[in-house]
């Protein structure tokens, strides 16, 4: 598979690469990226054929939409397409720290949930300014889920349906200001919810259609085959732990997740595959599924992942995983 091999929206004439660059990494998470870094990995993605770039004002507390912007700002408008979220307005702060919300040096904003309509109009606003773009590709509900606010879910969830979330998407897609709308979570179950509420043009889900996790495969993955509604399926190493580190989910992965982690990289090893390659490759062969996103550090990185998807893979892998209880019967795999 290639990086740039390319997949359509169903309900919207807009295509994705193979591979999208996630630009958390821009904003600093974890650690500082120098601006050297952004400029080496943004060249590298480029030089390999990816066009698809995710941000998010939450990302460096507005750092990642501001370096994504400067980067894109010497590139063919057509060439390219471009997501980012609302869901959090950012608020001038002096006292924001290094640190911050995982963020090594997030610019002085502080995020607040806000999925109002006026709060979905003024964060796209903002994102166009820092981007310096007219319009946006595709404009991702972020983060709006009971795992994400708890007791707090109801009333942020009343903000987006009877507040006018959803109809302030509806009204930004309708002129064209962005293509195509959607969600973008880390909890397969809204995604359900959201469908019943309004229609999703795609999702970016996070994690949870991996090859270490396939719960949503049904009714999720199935539903939105039916009704159109894509899936671009980011965090595919599952917060790193397919990909060589102890994270799952954003934590120190429980015993039980690092055990079937294990088998699942001795299985590739008898087959002389990188589980990463495994990895990368596995949820783009659901017919749901339109792209995958990873993030990348360094030039290196992102080289690598290019590889990975590159990577040939013998179809009795993918057999040996099912046999041995490591991978959904059901789960479609590449051919």
């Amino acid at each position: 598979m290639h990086t740039s091999d390319l997949k359509t929206l169903p309900r919207v004439n807009l295509r994705l690469t193979a591979l999208g660059l996630g630009c958390s990494q821009m904003g600093g998470l974890y650690r500082a990226t120098s601006a050297r870094e952004v400029e080496d990995v943004f060249g590298s993605a480029w030089a390999a054929g990816v066009r698809y770039f995710d941000t998010a004002p939450y990302y460096g507390y507005t750092r990642s939409e501001h370096r994504l912007g400067a980067q894109l700002a010497e590139r063919p408008r057509h060439e390219y397409v471009v997501s980012t979220k609302v869901g959090r307005l950012l608020r001038p702060d002096a006292g924001v720290a290094p640190g911050d919300g995982g963020w090594a040096n997030p610019y002085p904003f502080r995020p607040v949930y806000d999925y109002s309509y006026s709060g979905v109009m003024r964060s796209f606003e903002d994102s166009l300014q820092r981007l310096g773009l007219a319009h946006i590709d595709i404009l991702y509900v972020h983060d709006i889920g009971r795992d994400t606010h708890g007791e707090q879910h109801a009333h942020h969830w009343q903000q987006l349906t009877t507040g006018g979330g959803f109809r302030a998407l509806d009204e930004l897609r309708g002129s064209g200001a962005t293509r195509a709308v959607g969600l973008g979570v880390n909890e397969w179950r809204v995604v359900m919810d959201g469908m019943q509420e309004f229609d999703l043009d795609c999702t970016m889900l996070a994690g949870r259609y991996t090859l270490l996790e396939q719960d949503c495969l049904t009714p999720l993955l199935d539903h939105c085959r039916r009704r159109g509604n894509a899936i671009v399926a980011a965090g595919p190493f599952n917060s790193g732990i397919l990909a060589g580190n102890t994270k799952f989910n954003y934590a120190e992965a429980p015993p039980a997740v690092v055990a079937r982690v294990k088998a699942l990289a001795q299985t590739c090893e008898e087959f002389s595959v990188p589980l990463q390659a495994a990895a990368l490759q596995f949820p783009l062969a659901h017919p749901a599924v339109v792209c995958c996103v990873t993030g990348a550090e360094t030039a290196a990185q992102l080289q690598q992942n290019v590889a990975w998807l590159a990577q040939d893979i013998p179809p009795a892998l993918w057999q040996a995983l099912r046999d041995r209880g490591l991978l959904n019967p059901a789960a479609p795999v590449p051919a």
